[in-house]
Parts: C-alpha cells; structure tokens; sequence
C-alpha cells in the first residue's frame, strides 16, 4: 500500500464503510481507535490518529473563551495607565 492508491469500499444501509485492511495497517488503525471525519471541499476526509493539526483544523478551537483582542486592549490599558502614574499626571 503506497499513498496515492486508490481502494473501494461500500457504504451500509446504516452509513457504515469499511477501510480497507491494507489502509488500517498502514495507518495504525485498530478496533476501537478513533478518528477524525470531516468535510473539505466536497470531500469526506478521514484522519487517522496522531496526524498533525494543521490551521484548518485550529478554526474555532478557542470560540467561546476570551478574545484576545480584549485582553490585549486591557493590557494595554494598564500598561497606559501605569506610565501615566509615573509620569505624575
């Protein structure tokens, strides 16, 4: 098995396919290991375990937290705030 070759498969009635035996070796796949689906550009993408982070995958990991642009306007902020101390005013 060598990247670029192409195997088939079948999806179930339930949405189930099968990886070939050939690509689950390859990739270290076994009973139980999970792994990444996803959709990129009209593509199901499977990604196997331990496969690196690209950007793509980072969008939207910290939504919800807080902005950095908040904190560093507050940082700044204070920083400001502090050379005005100094500076007596």
């Amino acid at each position: 098995m060598k990247t670029g070759d192409t195997l088939y498969t079948r999806v179930s009635t339930k949405g189930q396919m099968v990886i070939p035996a050939a690509m689950r070796r390859e990739l270290g796949i076994e009973p139980g290991t999970r792994v990444a689906v996803r959709l990129e550009g009209g593509r199901l993408v499977v990604d196997p375990p331990g496969k690196k982070l690209g950007w793509r995958d980072l969008y939207g990991i910290t939504a919800g937290g807080p902005s950095g642009t908040d904190m560093l306007l507050e940082d700044r902020r204070l920083e400001r705030e502090r050379e005005l101390r100094e500076e007596g005013w």
